[in-house]
């Protein structure tokens, strides 16, 4: 079954306006522009943007009948698309996916500049640690139905660690390259080819 609806879920202090949401969002615009596609800016509180995620995509179509859903999420983003996806039963793609976010994210509390636009702010509260402990999605039903695209070169991200947590998914390791998967253009097909785009 073709995907009809595609949701992208970025990663933390970034946006809608990062390269690879921009680049995907082309892409469905170009080639499938009967997909329905959503990329919203998620609020700095785990809880709150997992709430307004699955409010959004409360319509839609989950694994079953002729239509079907499937998410991509980079990072922080990733994390979030492992819990949609198990919730769904749905494909999902993930990009240098964040595995423990609740550890690596304590060193952030306080006052943080977005990515895309550094004269916007948020403060990430002590409470939102203790949200995304709550959002771990545990071990995979399927771990078929999920592709990780995990960059050796992460700068960030510890390239072991998504491996085995993804241990049993389509696994695409990368040599190099970086946490942004600078090199994306050059992973987009397999992308494409495993998230199967209704025509």
């Amino acid at each position: 079954m073709p995907t009809t609806h595609l949701l992208y879920l970025h990663g933390f202090r970034s946006s809608p306006q990062s390269a690879k949401a921009r680049q995907v969002a082309a892409w469905v615009k170009n080639h499938h522009p009967d997909v329905t596609w959503w990329c919203p800016q998620l609020p700095p509180s785990p809880k709150q943007a997992m709430h307004e995620i699955m409010a959004g995509i409360a319509g839609w179509p989950g694994s079953q009948g002729f239509e079907r859903m499937a998410v991509v999420g980079s990072s922080l983003g990733g994390f979030y698309a492992t819990w949609v996806a198990e919730k769904m039963g749905c494909k999902a793609v993930l990009l240098n996916p964040a595995v423990e976010p609740a550890r690596d994210l304590g060193k952030y509390i306080g006052e943080q500049a977005a990515w895309h636009n550094p004269d916007e702010k948020f403060f990430f509260q002590p409470e939102f640690v203790d949200e995304l402990r709550d959002l771990h999605a545990g071990p995979l039903k399927t771990a078929q139905n999920y592709l990780a695209v995990i960059a050796k070169g992460d700068e960030v991200l510890d390239w072991r660690e998504m491996t085995a947590r993804y241990a049993g998914a389509h696994i695409r390791l990368v040599e190099g390259s970086d946490h942004a998967l600078s090199d994306f253009d050059d992973h987009l097909p397999a992308i494409l080819d495993f998230l199967d785009l209704a025509a």
